[in-house]
């Protein structure tokens, strides 16, 4: 169970990654206001979506123990950044100000993961 454990940490990372990755490349457009939420970003937040429920079912499976308010905390912010990135997917220019809101919950999400013990 371990094994799998850590694959789906590693697909969750991945999924952080692009996620991440996305709004870092488009930070020079943002300063221009031209910047825009590229599809990897969106496939990125689903990916965590995705392996973090499924980290949180193998977890409980094997009686770890689960805080169910930091998982909910970190989804309440992965939907937000979900339906911001899925709104606005097809718009050639995404406001900054939104824009680095994704940002910000990106890594806010990313600082609860490591520091909320």
């Amino acid at each position: 169970m371990d094994v799998l454990i850590h694959l789906f940490v590693g697909l969750h990372i991945i999924g952080i990654a692009a996620l991440l990755g996305g709004f870092l490349t488009q930070m020079k457009a943002m300063g221009s206001g031209t910047a825009r939420f590229v599809p990897g970003m969106l496939h990125g937040a689903l990916t965590m979506l995705v392996t973090g429920a499924v980290l949180v079912g193998l977890n409980q499976a094997d009686d770890h123990s689960v805080d169910n308010i930091k998982i909910g905390v970190k989804l309440a912010l992965l939907i937000v950044i979900l339906g911001l990135v899925y709104v606005k997917r097809d718009e050639e220019r995404v406001d900054k100000r939104l824009f680095g809101l994704v940002g910000l919950l990106t890594c806010a999400n990313i600082f609860i993961a490591v520091l909320w013990t």
